[in-house]
Protein backbone atom coordinates (compact mmCIF):
# COMPACT_ATOMS: atom_id res chain seq x y z
CA UNK A 1 0.00 0.00 0.00
CA UNK A 2 3.22 2.21 -0.50
CA UNK A 3 3.03 5.79 -2.49
CA UNK A 4 5.96 5.92 -4.98
CA UNK A 5 6.90 9.63 -5.75
CA UNK A 6 8.65 9.73 -9.24
CA UNK A 7 9.53 12.75 -11.63
CA UNK A 8 8.67 12.53 -14.99
CA UNK A 9 9.68 14.50 -18.36
CA UNK A 10 6.81 14.23 -20.52
CA UNK A 11 7.73 15.53 -23.93
CA UNK A 12 4.77 16.47 -26.54
CA UNK A 13 5.85 16.26 -30.14
CA UNK A 14 2.58 17.02 -31.93
CA UNK A 15 -0.78 17.56 -30.67
CA UNK A 16 -1.73 13.48 -30.88
CA UNK A 17 -2.02 11.30 -27.74
CA UNK A 18 0.27 8.76 -29.36
CA UNK A 19 2.87 11.38 -30.03
CA UNK A 20 3.37 12.11 -26.16
CA UNK A 21 6.30 10.46 -24.46
CA UNK A 22 6.77 10.06 -20.34
CA UNK A 23 10.88 9.62 -19.16
CA UNK A 24 11.23 8.44 -15.48
CA UNK A 25 13.88 10.88 -14.25
CA UNK A 26 13.97 9.63 -10.63
CA UNK A 27 11.72 7.56 -7.95
CA UNK A 28 11.48 7.41 -4.34
CA UNK A 29 10.05 4.25 -2.88
CA UNK A 30 7.47 4.48 0.04
CA UNK A 31 8.83 0.50 0.90
CA UNK A 32 7.41 0.29 4.55
CA UNK A 33 3.90 2.27 3.41
CA UNK A 34 4.96 5.27 5.97
CA UNK A 35 4.41 7.99 3.23
CA UNK A 36 0.91 6.26 2.33
CA UNK A 37 -0.25 6.51 5.94
CA UNK A 38 0.98 10.00 6.24
CA UNK A 39 -1.15 11.19 3.26
CA UNK A 40 -4.91 9.15 4.57
CA UNK A 41 -4.61 10.63 7.75
CA UNK A 42 -3.25 14.16 6.57
CA UNK A 43 -5.52 17.05 6.13
CA UNK A 44 -3.78 19.46 3.98
CA UNK A 45 -5.54 19.70 0.42
CA UNK A 46 -2.69 18.16 -1.88
CA UNK A 47 -1.59 15.36 0.60
CA UNK A 48 -5.42 14.22 0.84
CA UNK A 49 -6.06 13.91 -2.16
CA UNK A 50 -3.16 11.02 -2.60
CA UNK A 51 -4.34 7.80 -3.71
CA UNK A 52 -2.88 4.73 -1.94
CA UNK A 53 -4.45 2.35 -4.40
CA UNK A 54 -4.51 4.88 -7.27
CA UNK A 55 -1.90 7.45 -8.64
CA UNK A 56 -2.37 11.46 -8.43
CA UNK A 57 -0.31 13.24 -11.33
CA UNK A 58 0.75 16.68 -10.24
CA UNK A 59 1.73 19.45 -12.87
CA UNK A 60 4.81 21.75 -12.40
CA UNK A 61 2.31 24.73 -11.84
CA UNK A 62 0.84 22.44 -8.66
CA UNK A 63 3.99 22.28 -7.11
CA UNK A 64 4.14 25.77 -4.71
CA UNK A 65 1.25 23.73 -2.78
CA UNK A 66 2.81 20.60 -2.54
CA UNK A 67 6.18 22.09 -1.43
CA UNK A 68 4.36 24.16 1.49
CA UNK A 69 2.89 20.82 2.62
CA UNK A 70 5.30 18.56 2.52
CA UNK A 71 7.79 21.22 4.38
CA UNK A 72 5.11 21.31 6.99
CA UNK A 73 4.71 17.66 7.54
CA UNK A 74 8.83 17.70 7.94
CA UNK A 75 8.42 20.04 10.67
CA UNK A 76 5.64 18.08 12.15
CA UNK A 77 7.34 14.66 11.50
CA UNK A 78 9.74 12.76 13.84
CA UNK A 79 10.28 9.31 12.24
CA UNK A 80 14.08 9.68 10.67
CA UNK A 81 12.74 7.20 7.99
CA UNK A 82 9.96 9.34 6.98
CA UNK A 83 11.82 12.62 7.55
CA UNK A 84 14.29 11.07 4.79
CA UNK A 85 11.52 10.29 2.70
CA UNK A 86 10.03 13.91 2.71
CA UNK A 87 13.41 15.50 2.03
CA UNK A 88 14.05 13.72 -0.68
CA UNK A 89 10.66 13.96 -2.18
CA UNK A 90 11.05 17.98 -1.43
CA UNK A 91 14.10 17.54 -3.72
CA UNK A 92 12.12 16.12 -6.19
CA UNK A 93 9.47 18.66 -6.31
CA UNK A 94 11.69 21.21 -6.73
CA UNK A 95 12.92 19.86 -9.94
CA UNK A 96 9.54 19.36 -11.01
CA UNK A 97 8.71 22.98 -9.95
CA UNK A 98 11.55 24.09 -12.36
CA UNK A 99 10.64 22.55 -15.59
CA UNK A 100 6.95 22.76 -16.87
CA UNK A 101 7.62 19.47 -19.02
CA UNK A 102 7.83 17.80 -15.95
CA UNK A 103 5.13 15.94 -13.78
CA UNK A 104 5.09 14.31 -10.16
CA UNK A 105 3.38 11.25 -9.93
CA UNK A 106 2.42 10.02 -6.47
CA UNK A 107 1.68 6.09 -7.43
CA UNK A 108 -0.09 3.85 -4.86
CA UNK A 109 -0.44 0.09 -4.89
Amino acid sequence: MGVDVTLVRVEQRGSGPRRRRASQVDTILDLHDKFARLCESSTLPTLSRVDPYGTLILTSSEMDQFISEIEVECMRIEDPAVQNFLKNTLRLARECQKEEAMQLRLDGD
